[in-house]
């Protein structure tokens, strides 16, 4: 498979580069964005923590504004985020063109209902495509993470408890964990995956942590002051799936913050030392 670095910039040593490619999985070309420290060699081959990135992003949001490149240089950990959809003129979207739906709202599944089922297979693209892309093309080894904001969470998370064999930790901040009982979710859901209810729970944080036999490491930061805390977030259900489930999860209500990129790069650090101390173990 061949690349196209669009972009190269050196920074705290290291190298932040964007390249596209074409994707089998998503029957278009896709961009990802990646971070490789200074340490990063043929010789030493470093973990990676994958960033999923939230409704309307890119590969550009957390590069550019969560602030996480300087640790991540001193830890010795590149840093992969994809985009957040398949992208292109022929790429279906919203009718309406909502925000919340269709191009840049991937939901990290894999659609099943025509016309999505063609292109939006997320879920495949993030946990095999890409994976093998970047450990065939980049001096990192198959030890990594996974973290995100918002549906960028929600990717996380399902994403970890289905192949807990695969990761050494997650985290998110501001997760949706129960896409299935929420708007944003019930409208993806709806259109991706058809009106049988029972087959949202396949990606759902909520029902897969019940029945989840592998304990990863999870850390999740939510602002009480966020715009979407009770309508569309509602950690709360997550705190107690996991309570029943008996698997144990660390959630964080951080006093006075919103949904923005402030707030993440505000513990983006937090987060990168807790996936270091699972990723070098």
């Amino acid at each position: 498979m061949s690349l196209e670095n669009t972009s190269s910039n050196r920074s705290f040593g290291g190298w932040h580069k964007q390249y596209t490619h074409t994707s089998r999985t998503l029957h278009c070309n896709m961009r990802f964005a990646i971070y490789l420290p200074p340490q990063a060699s043929e010789s030493n081959k470093v973990p990676v923590l994958y960033w999923l990135s939230g409704l309307t992003c890119t590969d550009e949001n957390f590069m550019q504004k969560a602030g996480a490149l300087q640790l991540a240089a001193e830890l010795g950990i590149a840093i992969v985020a994809p985009d957040t959809s398949p992208r292109g003129d022929n790429i279906p979207d919203d009718p309406d063109g909502a925000y919340d739906f269709g191009v840049g709202a991937g939901f990290y599944l894999n659609a099943t209902e025509a016309p999505w089922n063609r292109y939006y297979y997320m879920y495949d693209y993030v946990v095999k495509e890409l994976p093998a892309v970047i450990e065939g093309h980049f001096p990192v080894s198959d030890v990594k993470a996974i973290s995100g904001h918002s549906m960028g969470g929600h990717g996380a998370l399902t994403i970890a408890l289905k192949n807990s064999d695969a990761y050494r930790s997650v985290s998110a901040f501001s997760p949706i964990v129960n896409p299935s009982v929420v708007p944003w979710g019930q409208k993806a859901f709806s259109n991706y995956l058809g009106e049988d209810t029972s087959t949202w729970l396949e990606y759902d944080a909520c029902a897969l942590i019940k029945n989840a036999e592998t304990h990863l490491p999870m850390l999740i930061d939510q602002g009480d002051g966020d715009q979407f805390l009770h309508d569309q977030l509602k950690p709360e259900n997550l705190v107690l799936a996991a309570e029943k489930a008996g698997y144990p999860i660390e959630l964080r209500m951080q006093e006075g913050y919103d949904h923005s990129y402030y707030f993440i790069a505000s513990f983006i650090d937090d987060h990168l030392r807790f996936h270091a101390q699972h990723l070098k173990d």
